[in-house]
């Protein structure tokens, strides 16, 4: 368990790094985005978040700001700081912290397949390559298969012991990595049509071989 701490931690990292490259966020409507839009991190505590915050911060990464809650004065007023409202800390990226973003989402390890990473990084696809798209999908559906096999195996052994009960429970877990293995097939199927599609764009567009030569005579 210990070892999956490390994997956890750049998960929730990487996670809160690519909401605040969509807007600034304060700590409260950060953990909101988190619970609603990355299901992945269910399973994280949140009195992790914080920790995670004081890191980038500390690393340079992003950047806080104290904005203190204001009152609406009407059209064409100044608005007003309510009295007795807590200042609100305002969560931002930093041009450090963009940059270090743009290099997380160009790896395609095992670790942006594995069941910690793989829901943040498939959350962030739009911001994703394609080419590293497809090599995260592939590498998700290779240790999901790996898994199935091991699943049956493992379901095999237990219908010989006659335990009905925990022959079921292992039946319903082979079913739903088998459902998202072929999940993963319809989306890797996709991402390999798009593939194609760009390239013969660009055959389609770029200049022939005997256009070259009539130009340079």
């Amino acid at each position: 368990m210990a070892a999956r701490r490390p994997d956890r931690a750049k998960a929730l990292e990487l996670a809160v790094l690519g909401l605040l490259a969509d807007a600034p966020l304060h700590g409260y409507e950060l953990r909101k985005r988190l619970n609603t839009t990355l299901g992945a991190l269910r399973a994280f505590s949140y009195g992790s978040l914080y920790p995670c915050l004081k890191d980038l911060l500390r690393r340079g990464l992003i950047a806080e700001d104290t904005r203190v809650p204001a009152a609406d004065p009407g059209r064409g007023a100044p608005a007003r700081p309510l009295a007795g409202r807590r200042a609100k800390i305002v969560y931002r990226l930093t041009p450090e912290g963009r940059e270090h973003l743009r290099r997380r989402l160009a790896e395609a390890g095992p670790a942006a397949w594995e069941d910690d990473g793989f829901g943040v990084h498939f959350t962030l696809f739009a911001q994703t390559r394609a080419d590293i798209r497809l090599r995260i999908l592939e590498g998700r559906r290779n240790r999901l298969e790996e898994r199935v096999e091991s699943c049956r195996t493992a379901l095999a052994r237990t219908r010989e012991r006659q335990d009905g009960y925990a022959a079921e429970l292992q039946r319903h877990g082979l079913e739903s990595v088998e459902r998202e293995v072929r999940w993963l097939n319809e989306l890797i199927g996709r991402e390999r049509a798009a593939a194609g599609e760009r390239g013969a764009q660009q055959r389609r567009h770029a200049p022939s071989s005997g256009t070259d030569r009539g130009d340079a005579d």
